[in-house]
């Protein structure tokens, strides 16, 4: 009679054990995923510091692309979870993008500083291809917009410098993977910008409409200028002093007519 009692008290342990039982007949159709924003960075490092960093470390990406000949991808945390790349982040209104977004770093060392000047570090075709191909992949299973393919700078603008001026932006949105302002409208809005560049407050306005994190002093402060250099690092990478100009100004422009 014990023996008969004991078994019968594991299996009532065992049930409990497993779990509350659900009905799953009735899965709702109102959610989306997680993930609405990726963010790309490069990792300063070497490939063998970069993984200790970021598989062992404070920090963390969803991928990390190698510099070796084949541009390996390496998947190191589930897309379903939440890694710790982003830090204290905004992009459109959004903040603390680590939640919303899918990291993604590569390996590159960023850049030296030399006594002619700092010098950036290419990325390798191999990089280039296999962040394509990631990058199709990630956006077509979350549905996520191609303008929604960020760089850490983009949403960091005050302390981050990544994914940095050579990384190729253009040829992403070529595939796209992002979004680029036509060149021939940029051209006929800028001449109009040469005879007259608009305020200050106005530049703040069009880099909160894109989406960056911007004060809305009117005045051209520290904040202002990381932020329009951070916007010009993305689309003009050949000036990005965070000086207003009538270049920007029309990248501006045409960037957010087109949203």
């Amino acid at each position: 009679m014990k023996f008969i009692t004991l078994v019968v008290s594991l299996l009532l342990l065992a049930g409990c054990a497993s779990g509350p039982r659900y009905d799953t007949s009735h899965p709702s159709a109102n959610h989306d995923s997680r993930a609405q924003f990726v963010v790309v960075h490069y990792t300063s490092a070497s490939l063998q510091r970069s993984l200790q960093l970021l598989t062992h470390g404070q920090v963390s990406s969803h991928y990390l692309i190698g510099d070796d000949s084949h541009g390996t991808i390496y998947k190191l945390v589930d897309e379903n979870l939440r890694a710790w790349h982003a830090g204290e982040s905004e992009w459109q209104g959004r903040t603390w993008l680590n939640s919303s977004s899918i990291g993604i770093e590569i390996v590159n060392p960023g850049f030296r500083d030399t006594p002619a000047g700092r010098v950036w570090y290419p990325y390798s075709e191999a990089q280039v291809q296999s962040l394509i191909v990631l990058l199709k992949d990630i956006i077509k299973r979350n549905n996520i917009t191609p303008e929604h393919i960020i760089g850490h700078s983009d949403i960091a603008p005050l302390r981050k410098l990544d994914p940095g001026p050579l990384f190729p932006w253009k040829r992403l949105a070529a595939e796209g993977l992002g979004a680029w302002p036509n060149e021939q409208a940029v051209a006929r809005q800028q001449a109009l910008f040469d005879t007259q560049l608009p305020s200050i407050g106005w530049f703040q306005q069009q880099l909160a409409r894109l989406g960056y994190a911007t004060p809305q002093t009117g005045e051209l402060d520290v904040a202002t200028r990381h932020v329009l250099a951070a916007f010009q690092m993305h689309y003009r990478p050949s000036r990005f002093d965070g000086t207003p100009d009538a270049q920007s100004a029309a990248m501006l422009q045409v960037l957010n007519q087109t949203k």
